[in-house]
């Protein structure tokens, strides 16, 4: 266990180990010339002020200080999160139960905070959301007047007083709002059309959209003005819903809107018209979105075109508006599929149950203030943010999850944790505001965006200081920043003395290249090369074309360690060659058992035995896997040069001179392993089955000497006359078994027989004084027709 744990512990050191080391390649490698380009590489990065500091004054901040920076002569500025407002969210116990003014109420901590945003550095900070009890709500019923919702408008008329009794559980402060819609652009355009679209029954004038009645609390009122509306009629099915949304949700004077809960409650039985439907009556400007009622009517119809659904989307969410669609059984899925479009809005169904409409309102209510989702508004370029929610029973989520929480109840609290992230200088580091709110709520979370773009030190500079060349530039934090007209890095180059193309053109090696290699920087028409974190890698050139360690690696190591890396090129030690040094010029490694290179079938490159005769393989071409041996492979030569035999003896003197031939009398008298270090004994058979005795040895100049014995070991000649003998009697001793087995047999068949004979006998029943076989030879004969007589 204690060895696993210094493991993971030495693992873990490894890594911060080499993130640091990246980090800190990053923070040079970027090349910044000032404190402020330092910081913006990332929070890791630190600049150096400290006047007179030679290494490269943007690192990490350990870095720093190993190279000799003071502490206090360190640059780097941390982000922060200031609460600017912070009013504790409503609890009606202690705030003074139910009396408070709808601007009293606060559901959502805090209100206003300052973030100072450095670039890659988060700052984090949590919000708190309760749902407020008793919260004042404003609900405006926008009704369908086509004639098909007759008994839903009777439905309707008595909505205001039972709206208020069914939702005191809920709100005591409740305002309620009536508002028709209809078509107007599809309709035929006959005065007798224009006046009674019904023609069977009394019905008011085509129009688009009227406000009947503003948000009020007077209960009664509601129930008179409703009363009196009555139903039009036109041509197509679809209605003019979005243009009554719209103008009841921008239009906030006149429907009274308060700052408080905004409900928008959408009656019909029919489907919708949206942008570009407007065309086919001739109407080709698109909506502007802006209220257009002149007394409580809406004027613009046919003049502008629908809204889209985007377009009504945004609207309803900068109102805070709420919308509820109630509609007949046929269009639910239609509306169900725009409701999924539109955040915070719910799908009810309609009934002819007179208290249906009145459920419908209190279940879509429940539904929608049960869930919280935080939106925020446009963020500035470079910026970024992400939630993570904390929700009742310990639930949490990330993403986009993590901008809400279902199921809240009245007094429930949840909490969000907000991480804002700002790369690089976002706005030029001009301060940013950005919001964030509830859908559906009025409140809202502002939040101020300050961007460290600078170090504190830009604030002490010394203008025409006379450490950059006299007087050419401003010294902050520790560097020249040049006057306009001067050039360098002391400033001491003028742009009136040459033309900064020619300065650019003297840092190109061609037309084509980048300044300095893309490795440095010109300053007046001379490259000053980058400096690399390892002292001892470095560019180098004219244009900083070169470097020390970007040469081919061979094993994980520049020039394979054997040479040094010259302007990306490897300069190799004695007996290496090679892009990268990796080819050895010695050729011990080839050597053989026999002491040739590649056991003279191949060849040795770069230590390595590459073998020429494909029969040959392994590391010193000794393994011949299809090669008979070398016994068998001279054995024709042998014992035709030494006897005058076998298959070349007609060929002998063409084929067999490659070998020196040596006879010896006996196969002891040939040469024994110890006296030549590299022999072959072999042992061959002849035509006349006779076995020779030869050694076969490459000495070390090349030439192959052959050692024979002149005796041969040949098998001696058979006895006739025992295996003759042997034979005979083989065959008579055969002949006596098989006729003692055949005898045997005999005896045992003839007595299985007798005894079957003598059980038979003795089971025999008759009388031994009849003959069982015996007839009279007397027949007796009667005549039928004899009476005795």
């Amino acid at each position: 266990m204690d060895m696993k744990v210094l493991f993971i512990s030495a693992l873990l050191g490894f890594v911060s180990h080499v993130r640091s080391k990246t980090d800190s390649n990053m923070c040079i490698s970027a090349n910044a010339k000032t404190c402020g380009e330092c910081i913006q590489i990332g929070p890791q990065c630190a600049w150096c002020k400290d006047p007179g500091f030679k290494p490269s004054r943007c690192d990490d901040r350990d870095s720093l200080e190993k190279a000799g920076c003071t502490p206090l002569g360190i640059e780097n500025p941390r982000g922060t999160v200031t609460i600017d407002k912070n009013k504790p969210v409503t609890n009606r116990k202690i705030d003074g139960g139910q009396n408070l003014r709808p601007d009293e109420i606060t559901q959502i901590q805090p209100q206003k905070l300052t973030l100072n945003l450095r670039s890659g550095e988060s700052q984090k900070f949590t919000l708190k959301f309760k749902r407020a009890e008793d919260d004042p709500i404003d609900l405006y019923f926008l009704m369908d007047l086509s004639d098909s919702m007759q008994n839903n408008l009777e439905n309707v008329k008595n909505l205001g007083t039972e709206l208020a009794r069914a939702m005191q559980h809920i709100t005591k402060d409740l305002r309620i709002g009536f508002g028709s819609l209809l078509e107007k652009p599809f309709i035929p355009v006959t005065p007798r059309y224009l006046k009674n679209p019904c023609f069977s029954n009394n019905c008011t004038a085509p129009f688009s959209y009227i406000n009947v009645l503003n948000l009020t609390d007077d209960t009664a009122l509601f129930t008179q003005e409703v009363s009196k509306q009555k139903p039009s009629g036109n041509q197509d099915s679809s209605e003019a819903g979005f243009q009554a949304i719209m103008q009841a949700a921008v239009c906030t004077e006149v429907i009274g809107w308060r700052n408080v809960t905004r409900l928008l409650v959408f009656s019909t039985d029919a489907g919708f018209h949206f942008a570009g439907d407007g065309k086919l009556g001739g109407i080709v400007r698109p909506n502007d979105g802006k209220c257009h009622l002149e007394n409580n009517m809406y004027t613009m119809s046919n003049y502008f075109d629908y809204p889209t659904i985007s377009q009504l989307v945004d609207t309803l969410s900068e109102n805070n508006i709420q919308t509820i669609f109630a509609v007949t059984q046929q269009f639910r899925d239609l509306y169900q599929e725009l409701s999924a479009l539109i955040p915070k809005s719910a799908v009810g169904t309609l009934s002819t149950n007179p208290s249906s409409v009145v459920q419908l309102i209190i279940d879509a209510y429940n539904s929608l203030s049960s869930e919280v989702i935080l939106e925020n508004s446009k963020l500035p370029a470079g910026v970024s943010i992400s939630y993570i929610s904390h929700c009742k029973n310990g639930v949490s989520e990330k993403g986009e999850n993590g901008r809400k929480c279902s199921n809240i109840s009245i007094g429930d609290e949840v909490m969000f944790d907000i991480e804002i992230t700002a790369k690089g200088c976002p706005s030029k580091g001009k301060s940013e505001t950005i919001k964030i709110k509830p859908l559906g709520f009025t409140e809202e979370v502002e939040i101020v965006l300050n961007f460290i773009c600078k170090c504190e030190c830009h604030k002490d500079g010394v203008p025409n200081s006379p450490e950059c060349s006299g007087g050419h530039g401003t010294l902050e934090c520790g560097v020249c920043r040049c006057n306009e007209g001067r050039l360098g890095r002391l400033c001491e180059c003028s742009q009136h003395e040459v033309l900064t193309d020619d300065l650019d053109a003297n840092c190109r090696m061609d037309y084509g290249t980048d300044i300095c290699s893309n490795n440095g920087e010109c300053v007046c028409g001379t490259c000053e090369c980058k400096k690399r974190e390892n002292p001892e890698e470095r560019y180098s050139g004219k244009f900083c074309e070169c470097d020390n360690f970007n040469c081919d690696r061979s094993n994980n190591k520049l020039c394979g360690g054997h040479g040094r890396c010259e302007c990306r090129k490897c300069i190799c030690d004695a007996n290496y060659k090679g892009s990268a040094c990796d080819c050895s010029l010695d050729t011990s490694t080839c050597l053989a058992s026999n002491k040739q290179i590649c056991n003279g079938r191949g060849i040795c490159e770069c230590g390595v035995c590459k073998c020429t005769d494909s029969k040959f393989q392994g590391s010193t071409c000794e393994i011949c896997p299809t090669c008979p041996g070398v016994c068998t492979e001279h054995k024709d030569c042998v014992q035709c040069r030494a006897f005058g035999t076998g298959d070349k003896k007609d060929t002998c003197e063409k084929e067999c001179s490659y070998f020196s031939l040596i006879i010896k009398k006996k196969k002891e008298e040939l040469p024994q392993p110890n006296d030549q270090p590299y022999i072959n004994h072999c042992k061959e058979r002849d035509a006349n089955d006779c076995w020779f005795f030869f050694t076969y040895a490459t000495k070390n100049d090349g030439t192959v000497e052959v050692h024979v014995a002149e005796e041969l070991e040949c098998p001696s000649g058979p006895d006739i006359i025992p295996i003759v003998a042997g034979v005979v009697a083989g065959i008579v001793l055969i002949g006596l078994a098989l006729l003692l087995i055949w005898k045997l047999l005999m005896i045992i068949h003839d007595r299985r027989e007798f005894a079957k004979f003598e059980k038979e006998k003795m089971n025999a029943r008759w009388d031994t004084g009849d003959n069982p076989i015996y007839k009279s030879a007397v027949t007796t004969v009667m005549n039928p027709k004899y009476e005795g007589n």
